[in-house]
């Protein structure tokens, strides 16, 4: 019996005979309720303590005896057919390391989208059961879709916080409700307050690798200012760290950490010499990549012998169809894809070799998730320069693209892979990220490795599962209960089923035997076997869907049909209207109804029906020091006229650097000062740039700068309009000017809105980056944005 456990027992059973009936050896402890309660506190007549025996206080509840460490590495929109563990072209050397002496589960599955996989994964229900039905920027008013997890919905972090265990999350968030993401909050939904005892990482959908915006625990920083930085291996560095030093200090403690990465999601940054390895890798085309996958999948029985390989969607053209700029183009997005993919297992290898090297790898519940979705195809049909070009439905081009081959995933770009390589990275299957209709959506690869609680049957199991199962199969490998209050509050029961069955049996039989899907209209239901299943929309089309009502459903016999490629519906319209019941049982039981086809519309919180921070307000006054406001929490100015006022004093010889900025290189407007003179430069998507600057110095002492920007359209519905430019300088006109066009529906996932310095990367480029060399020099007392809509 370890030690531990023995000394804990033993200052039990002392506890037990000084205070009578309580006990707390940890075998009585009640964990179904948590935090676990404290024993009376004994009452003493003596007056003098030399005269009474000392009892052990209660100081901390102890994980169970032999409770393992427990990490879950989730990549980030990497599908099935990717992974070399999984037959793909791309080397993961360490996820082929562990699946050697693991599991290799063939037949798990997620949400088809990050924010809703990434919430079920952590609290073991369905997406909608926690109120994350799609992404936490297109959140709306319906149950299903707030993006405000309830308190009925625990996290796995909390419940293993509560039970004695050390927590930490590193990399991507992207679970808290778009409007608390302030400096006011609230932070309930914030990493530190759903379970995690450290969090270092960035708090939404994605980051610039190479100038991320960073929180550790709810404190913004700055990167580390080296050469060469990339966050993946930042918050490795980061992640390592914490777990030495949680085991230094407290070695019988267990750790729990959840290790997701911005990688592979858009934007696709990785060093030059990464993404060269895989030169000329890529010239074959996607058809070729697609067939000698599906060859390997076959060779290495990670799929069925006689899987078919699934059409492509019409919408991608055959290789063979394309010309040679379009192939040299396609084949660099792809080369810098796998690279950004190789370097990220890499660092993965980095952290099991840590975990080695401390003697904790065998007693380490290890889960790496191979994507928490499909591969994207949200890059279109030839791919981004600049990713944000996608959320404000601008199509980019070959020929614009061409140029910035030799820069593709450096700094100079913000990019996306054509839509074919999606679909490549997903074989066997059709389709791709954001279709929960499609195994190519929502199968990806996952491997466990446990060798003190997997000993025997190593290698692939094929029972269905989903991101669901994990919380219960961590419950269950710890020896926890399934708690039936958190912090007060009673929870709604756990809707996955735990994965440890098949950890010895690889034959088990199956337990997740129904589950329903659903994205964006994308809809479909697993039964004991059956997948039935309609297409509502591509990844690529966002406005003028179809009417839900008139979607066709397909029906598929998946245990005999892997890559379904043979629709069964016509065959068997009995058992397709059993499981469209049972959808739609399924779907009312869980929250998912009404379904919600919008995609960009969802973006605007006036339209999604959510809540916006600054609310019906049109005047917002901003001091200096306020930087790092994140887009879904400044004002909204996009499609309405706006006007800056600043006042600032100026010193002597004049000033220099930004008054206020939002967003960054890839898109967003700045006012600042350039050699003591005021300037407005508008960035759009980093394509154009439209630059007003005065000709005369502001001259030292009190000044007031004002910026009126007089939008062009006259009715709401006229979005993306430019507009007048005018500059005035203490009541008087010194610049007047033009912007051609405006973002309409977004900034930035992750570029700020700052008084005072651009934060990240530079609106203004001839400011320079960072926030030392564009930080003003004068004073600014205040800063007044006033907007105003059209008509």
């Amino acid at each position: 019996m370890p030690n531990t456990f023995s000394r804990q027992f033993i200052l039990g059973v002392l506890f037990t005979c000084l205070i009578g009936s309580v006990a707390i050896a940890e075998d009585t402890l009640d964990r179904t309720h948590l935090p676990i309660q404290e024993p009376p506190r004994p009452k003493f007549n003596e007056l003098d303590v030399r005269n009474v025996k000392e009892t052990p206080p209660f100081f901390e509840v102890k994980a169970p005896a032999k409770a393992p460490n427990v990490v879950i590495v989730l990549i980030d929109d990497i599908g099935f057919g990717g992974p070399s563990a999984f037959g793909g072209p791309i080397q993961t050397p360490t996820l082929d390391q562990l699946a050697k002496a693991g599991l290799v589960y063939n037949n798990f599955h997620t949400t088809a989208l990050c924010s809703p996989t990434r919430m079920a994964l952590k609290c073991g229900r369905n997406h909608h059961t926690a109120n994350t039905g799609s992404i936490m920027e297109s959140s709306t008013g319906f149950p299903g879709n707030t993006g405000q997890v309830p308190n009925s919905v625990a996290p796995l972090a909390e419940m293993l916080r509560l039970n004695g265990y050390c927590t930490g999350a590193f990399g991507k968030w992207h679970e808290t409700a778009a409007w608390e993401t302030s400096v006011s909050g609230p932070f309930d939904r914030w990493p530190t307050r759903q379970g995690f005892d450290k969090f270092y990482g960035f708090i939404g959908g994605e980051t610039d690798q190479w100038y991320p915006l960073i929180y550790d625990n709810l404190t913004r920083v700055t990167p580390p200012e080296r050469e060469g930085y990339h966050f993946t291996v930042d918050m490795t560095d980061k992640a390592i760290g914490w777990m030495k030093a949680q085991q230094s200090i407290t070695p019988d403690k267990p750790f729990f950490m959840y290790y997701a990465t911005g990688a592979v999601h858009a934007p696709h940054h990785v060093p030059r010499e990464w993404a060269d390895k895989y030169k000329g890798k890529f010239d074959k085309g996607w058809d070729k990549v697609r067939e000698e996958t599906i060859a390997r999948q076959k060779s290495m029985n990670v799929i069925p012998a006689d899987t078919a390989l699934a059409p492509k969607p019409e919408d991608i053209k055959d290789w063979d169809q394309l010309s040679d700029d379009e192939h040299r183009l396609f084949a660099r997005q792809a080369e810098v894809f796998a690279g950004f993919l190789e370097q990220t297992d890499h660092e993965v290898g980095r952290l099991v070799e840590a975990i080695d090297d401390i003697g904790e790898m065998d007693n380490t519940l290890f889960i790496y998730i191979a994507g928490d979705n499909g591969t994207s195809a949200e890059g279109g049909f030839v791919g981004m320069y600049n990713e944000m070009t996608y959320f404000n439905n601008v199509t980019e081009k070959v020929e614009d693209l061409l140029p910035l081959i030799d820069e593709w995933g450096g700094p100079e770009t913000f990019p996306h892979m054509a839509a074919g390589w999606a679909v490549a990275f997903d074989t066997p299957f059709s389709w791709t990220k954001q279709v929960a209709s499609d195994f190519g959506g929502t199968r990806n690869g996952m491997v466990i490795h446990w060798p003190n609680g997997i000993q025997q049957d190593l290698g692939l199991r094929s029972q269905f599962g989903h991101v669901i199962d994990i919380a219960p199969t961590v419950l269950e490998a710890a020896g926890l209960p399934e708690p039936k209050s958190v912090n007060g509050t009673p929870q709604i029961p756990i809707e996955g089923t735990s994965l440890l069955y098949t950890f010895n049996d690889p034959r088990a039989k199956e337990r997740h035997t129904t589950q329903y899907f659903e994205m964006f209209g994308n809809r479909a239901i697993y039964h004991d076997g059956w997948f039935a299943r309609t297409l509502h929309r591509a990844p690529w089309e966002a406005v003028d869907m179809p009417p839900l009502e008139t979607d066709v459903w397909d029906l598929y016999h998946v245990k005999s049909d892997f890559s379904l490629t043979r629709n069964l519906a016509k065959e068997n319209p009995e058992k397709l209207a059993e499981l469209q019941a049972l959808f739609m049982s399924e779907a009312k039981k869980y929250n998912a109804l009404p379904i919600d086809d919008r995609v960009i519309a969802r973006m605007n919180p006036a339209i999604a029906g959510r809540p916006e921070i600054l609310g019906d307000r049109t005047s917002l006054t901003l001091y200096d020091g306020m930087d790092g406001m994140l887009e879904n929490t400044f004002m909204n100015v996009k499609n309405r006229s706006k006007k800056i006022t600043a006042e600032l004093k100026i010193p002597e010889g004049g000033a220099e650097g930004v008054i206020l900025t939002q967003g960054g290189k890839f898109g967003g407007w700045c006012l600042y000062m350039k050699s003591g003179k005021p300037v407005y430069t508008y960035n759009y998507l980093g394509l154009e740039r439209f630059t007003v600057a005065a000709d005369a110095e502001v001259p030292a002492g009190d000044a007031v700068v004002v910026l009126d920007f007089a939008y062009d359209g006259k009715t709401t519905d006229e979005i993306g309009k430019g507009g007048d430019v005018t500059i005035s300088v203490n009541g008087k006109e010194v610049a007047q000017g033009r912007v051609e066009k405006t973002q309409p529906l977004i900034f930035s996932a992750d570029e700020t809105a700052d008084v005072g310095l651009d934060n990240q990367t530079p609106v203004a480029e001839d400011l320079g980056v960072g926030r030392v060399k564009t930080r003003f020099t004068g004073k600014i007392k205040k800063v007044t944005l006033d907007v105003k809509d059209p008509g």
